[in-house]
This record gives structure tokens, C-alpha cells and sequence, in this order.
């Protein structure tokens, strides 16, 4: 500091006044006040604590667009000009830039060839002002953001600010000029979300813990009931929610209305693999809750329309409520962040692939089990956590965002010291910056609960829930997978059986369903304790089951069919005391290179059981090839 200038001594009510400007200032930011009304603000809170004192402002421009500006609390803009012109502001910052200074008293400024006494003294302004100190404004990377250039009234015995006051100004102003940055960033973010056509989420904020419920509808008698923990979502007690579909949709936000219905019935359709929507909902005090619904149609008709559908809804204001704070200042976002399960993160990729998180909220104890401090030193520590299997898909899915600049989401396995193996989501938005550095704000929350009920509504879908083997759709599709293998000439061809229960429907007049369905779970039995585990096997029909002997000939099929047709005769089933014994029809195809499709392998070996139920039942055919 040049010692050409001495401040004041510290009294207490110069304390109160540094407080009195923060406060000034924190509100003002609280408030949204405009940045140039806040700095205005705080130049005539000083001139009024320290008579005999002026204050001028002078902040660097960004570039052509924007200029250098000028703040004075007493002089007109007429006389601010005569004071400092555009030529001289712009001397003023190159000669503080070069300073190291971080405050100039009144000798220095004068040596200095931008601050002539001849210039200060303003012309036309009464009483003439003499300079008295100039302090520097830096960022929090050193970067000079202007100068506040402080003047005495001739006719005043005013010569110096407190030292407190000087140590804190500069601090005060680049905040302000910093929260003007924050203000054109949410406003730039708020118009490129007017053009959007579509309400996209700059990050999906979850919170972990919070309320899930579920919902199960029967599509054809229209009612659908709901767990206690959905209803209690949207502040319902358990008898307070009809069951009836139609009055689920008087509860939707009219605007999202034809949205939903859409959705749910292209998912009816076959359109789409499971039904996934985001809107608003009408809670019991008629306010409005965004809400994330998902499910699956588990069972369908023969015709294929729905029958049953299964699903999970979750309170997701808290994440939109927090989408849009994320806007404000880094400190606020601190302060929010750390106050919700979940890792709200700032991550940058440097042009040369170096990586580091910039900001990690404390969520990063529970979603990682480490440290904000441990990440700074090492991003590799997150790494090692990470699920080897999803660790590739997870590298390319960074990458990808940062190539295209497109929306980051990606779900992922982590492998923790506490918890074990968990399921993350990840959410963020890049932005490249000028010197080719891409820039994520983002958010990484808990979905374990969220991917146990996908799996759960996959296995419904994919599970014949009476045997507990694949339905005739999964074996399809276990079939064409193994055709694939054929067509690539990846071994040898498989063998291809349909079995079917003899005189099943005797035993359903004769003994009841009950019997049957013990029937169909005995024979479901045998099959799974007799397969290979490259085999598998599945209900195609009502007594009728289809088997996959991978790489097995003729003869080696024939066998199996054999040791099926005698572990049936061997263990008869027992219905109440009474000996129920059933036969079963075998028909046998290979499933050839030639096929194209597995229609066509399963076609053989049904017209094979047919033969083979012609011939008597209780037999095994072979399917004639061609």
C-alpha cells in the first residue's frame, strides 16, 4: 500500500457501517435489485457515513459491446464526464491493471501521468475536488474488474477512509459485479428456455428418500388402485381417493391433460416398451405437484389389448423447484445444495482431457462415500468406485455430451465400502467455454429403489406367473437369439421340442383348475431340473411348452424327451389323495441356418406334435427336415 496514504484508525461504528453495507448488499442480491441500483446504493451509504467524501466507480467493459461504465452518488452525469472522461477511464485501468498496488494514495496517483490534479479538479464542478486514493477491484482470480477512485471536497477536512472500510470495499464491489454476471447468465438461460418447444430439465435434481407410490389399474374395468404412500403425495389419507380411472384424470393440470392420455396410449399401442411422464397434478389443497410416473402393461389379451398395468409415481417438484435455483450465485447454490440428499457437482474436461470437479456438494459422503476434499486432490478416486462392467459406458456417455454438447444422463452401477452396489443417475448440461473447456453443472442422486421396481415390472412381463418360466414372448426372443447364433455360424444347429400335456382338459372336468394348475407347475418343474444352463424352456400356450436344447442333435433331443416322458410317468401328480398320472406329446425339429425366423424352427416341431398326438398320444416325432 503506497505510504503516501494513511487511513483512520478502526472505531466501532465503522464496524457497524461494514456490516450495514453487506447487509445492503445481500439483500439487494436477495431482492434481484438491478446491479447498477446496488452499486448506487452503496457509493451513497459511504459518501453519507464520511462527509467531505466522493466516490466514483469505474468498472471495465467486457469488450465493443460493452464499454467501461461510471457510478457517482453526487455528481450528474454532465459532471461526472468533466471529471473523467472516456479517454482518461481508459488510462486509469491500464495503469491499475499494471499496478500491484492495491491501494494508491494521493501522491502516487498524482506521479501517475493518468491522474493529473489539472483533471480531477472538474472544470465546472464546485468546490473543486482533490484525489485522495484509488482502489483497485479484482476478482477472485485477480482478474481487475475497475477501480474506485475516492475525491475530498476543497472546502472539507475529509482525508481518509478507515482501513477496515478499504479492506472491504473492493471485496464488496466485485461481488456486485460478479452477481451482475450471475443476473445476465439467468437471463440468457431463461430465453433460450422461451424458444425451446419442449420444457427440457437443465438437471434432473432427486432427492433420495422421498415418498414413492405405487399404482396398479385393471384397463378393462377401468379401476386402478394405489398404495397409502401415493396417496399420500399428494396429502390424501388411504379413503380418500376414488379408484376409478376417469377421476385420476380430473386430478391432471389441464395443459398436460392430452399429454399424459397420449402417452398412455401409445404404450397400449406397443408404441413404446413402458409408459414414462412427467406433469402436474392437482393435490388435496389444490395446489399443483410435478410428478414422474412410470409403468409396464404386464398383461395383455390374446388380441393384445391391455389388460393389467403396473406402475410407480414420485414427487419431483423438489427437483424442479431446484432446477431453476441453480441459477443464483455459486454461495447460494452451496448453501441448497448441501441441504438435499444427492450430489449436486460442477465438472470441467480441459481441451487436452485432463478432468476435475470444481464444486461438489456434501451429497458426495453418501453417493460416493467420500469427501469433497478427497475429490479436489483426485477424480480417479470417484473412478475406482464406479461398476468395471458400466465404466466404459459410462466414459462414453461423458464424452459423448462433451462432443455434441447434448444433455448428459446416464444410469450406472457403483460398488461402495458401506453400502455395496448401488444405482446412480447422473444428470447434467455442458457448455463449451471460450477456451475450449467444456463446462457440466450437474446433479448424480440415488435410484436403487427406482431400478428394483423396473426389474421387478420386467420379470411380470417376461415371467409366465403361474409355472415361473419364460412366457411364450420371452422365448421367443431367447429363440431368435439363438437362430442369430446359427446365422453366424457360431456351432452346431440346436434342437427344437414342443410338449404337450395329454388329455389336459380331462383333467381340468375331471379334477378341477386347481388340479391343472398343480399339474402345469409339476411338468414346468421337471423341465427346468432337466435342462442344461445353456438351455431353456418356456409356456407357449395352455398345456403347451417349448424347449431350446442348445447345440443338441437329434439323438441327444430324443434322450431328453425320453427322461421328460419318464420322470412324468415316475412322479404322477398327488391331487388330494387321489394319483392323477399324465402323459406328455413330444415333437422334435432342428432349428437350421436355413430358418428365417424361429417361427419357422417352432412350426416343425408343432406339426411334430402334431403327429405325435395323432399317433396316439404319449409319443416322441421327429420333424421330417424340408
Amino acid at each position: 500500500m503506497d505510504t503516501s496514504f494513511e487511513s483512520q484508525n478502526n472505531k466501532p461504528h465503522d464496524s457497524q457501517h461494514v456490516l450495514a453495507l453487506y447487509r445492503l448488499i445481500l439483500s439487494g442480491i436477495a431482492r434481484k435489485t438491478p446491479y447498477d441500483e446496488l452499486l448506487q446504493q452503496l457509493l451513497d451509504s459511504l459518501e453519507q457515513q464520511y462527509a467531505g467524501c466522493m466516490a466514483i466507480l469505474l468498472l471495465a467493459g467486457t469488450g465493443e459491446d460493452q464499454p467501461a461504465e461510471l457510478f457517482a452518488a453526487s455528481l450528474s452525469p454532465g459532471e461526472l464526464c468533466n471529471i473523467i472522461n472516456h479517454s482518461t477511464a481508459q488510462d486509469i485501468l491500464a495503469f491499475l491493471g499494471q499496478s500491484a498496488e492495491g491501494v494508491l494514495g494521493a501522491d502516487a496517483m498524482l506521479e501517475a501521468g493518468v491522474f493529473q490534479q489539472t483533471c480531477l479538479h472538474g472544470g465546472t464542478v464546485t468546490p473543486q475536488l482533490l484525489p485522495v486514493a484509488c482502489l483497485s477491484v479484482r476478482s477472485a482470480g485477480q482478474t481487475l474488474l475497475g477501480g474506485l477512485i475516492l475525491l475530498q471536497q476543497e472546502n472539507h477536512q475529509f482525508t481518509a477512509l478507515p482501513v477496515q472500510i478499504l479492506a472491504e470495499l473492493p471485496g464488496m464491489i466485485a461481488s456486485i459485479v460478479e452477481y451482475r454476471a450471475d443476473q445476465k447468465k439467468i437471463q440468457a438461460a431463461h430465453d433460450a428456455s422461451r424458444k425451446s418447444h419442449a420444457n427440457m430439465m437443465r438437471m434432473a435434481l432427486a432427492i433420495e428418500g422421498s415418498a414413492t407410490g405405487i399404482w396398479d389399474r385393471d384397463v378393462q374395468s377401468g379401476e386402478i388402485h394405489y398404495s397409502p404412500g401415493w396417496k399420500a403425495i399428494l396429502g390424501y389419507a388411504d379413503n380418500e381417493v376414488s379408484n376409478r380411472i376417469e377421476d385420476s384424470y380430473t386430478r391432471l393440470h389441464p395443459e398436460d391433460q392430452a399429454y399424459v392420455q397420449a402417452s398412455m396410449q401409445a404404450h397400449f399401442e406397443g408404441e413404446t416398451e413402458s409408459y414414462a411422464v412427467e406433469h402436474r397434478v392437482r393435490c388435496k389443497d389444490g395446489s399443483y405437484k410435478w410428478i414422474s410416473s412410470r409403468g409396464k402393461v404386464v398383461s395383455r389379451a390374446e388380441d393384445g389389448k391391455p389388460l393389467r398395468m403396473l406402475g410407480t409415481t414420485t414427487d419431483i417438484t423438489a427437483m424442479r423447484t431446484m432446477s431453476e435455483r441453480l441459477q443464483q450465485s455459486v454461495d447460494l447454490v452451496t448453501c441448497l445444495t448441501n441441504e438435499v440428499p444427492g450430489l449436486a457437482y460442477q465438472y470441467r474436461m480441459l481441451p487436452d482431457g485432463d478432468e476435475c470437479f470444481s464444486y461438489v456438494s456434501e451429497g458426495i459422503r453418501d453417493i460416493y462415500e467420500l469427501t469433497p476434499a478427497q475429490i479436489n486432490e483426485c477424480v480417479a478416486l470417484i473412478h475406482e468406485r464406479i461398476h468395471p462392467d458400466d465404466f466404459p459406458t459410462y466414459r462414453a456417455a461423458i464424452l459423448a455430451s462433451s462432443n455434441r454438447l447434448e444433455h448428459l444422463h446416464h444410469e450406472y452401477r457403483v460398488n461402495l465400502p458401506q453400502q455395496g452396489m448401488r444405482w446412480r443417475q447422473m444428470d447434467a448440461r455442458p457448455r463449451r467455454l471460450p477456451d475450449g473447456e467444456t463446462l457440466w453443472h450437474g446433479f448424480i442422486t440415488d435410484v436403487t429403489e427406482h431400478k428394483r421396481i423396473e426389474q421387478e415390472l420386467q420379470e411380470l412381463a417376461t415371467i409366465d406367473f403361474l409355472t415361473q418360466i419364460p412366457n411364450r414372448r420371452s422365448f421367443m426372443g431367447r429363440m431368435e437369439e439363438e437362430l442369430a447364433r446359427i446365422h453366424r455360424g457360431a456351432g452346431n444347429p440346436s434342437a427344437v421340442l414342443m410338449c404337450d400335456l395329454d388329455n389336459f382338459k380331462i383333467i381340468n372336468d375331471t379334477h378341477g383348475h386347481a388340479a391343472g394348475d398343480l399339474v402345469l407347475r409339476h411338468f414346468a418343474n421337471i423341465l427346468h431340473d432337466e435342462l442344461r444352463k445353456t438351455d431353456y424352456a418356456g409356456r407357449v400356450g395352455g398345456e403347451e411348452f417349448a424347449v431350446v436344447l442348445a447345440g443338441a442333435n437329434v439323438a441327444e433331443a430324443t434322450v431328453f424327451a425320453q427322461r421328460i416322458q419318464k420322470q412324468m410317468r415316475e412322479t404322477p401328480v398327488n391331487v388330494n389323495g387321489q394319483i392323477v398320472p399324465v402323459t406328455v406329446s413330444i415333437g422334435i425339429a432342428v432349428m437350421q441356418a436355413s430358418d428365417i425366423d424361429a417361427d419357422v424352427s417352432l412350426s416343425r416341431s408343432d406339426m411334430a406334435l402334431y403327429q405325435a398326438k395323432e399317433s396316439g398320444r404319449n409319443r416322441i416325432i421327429v420333424a421330417v427336415d424340408g
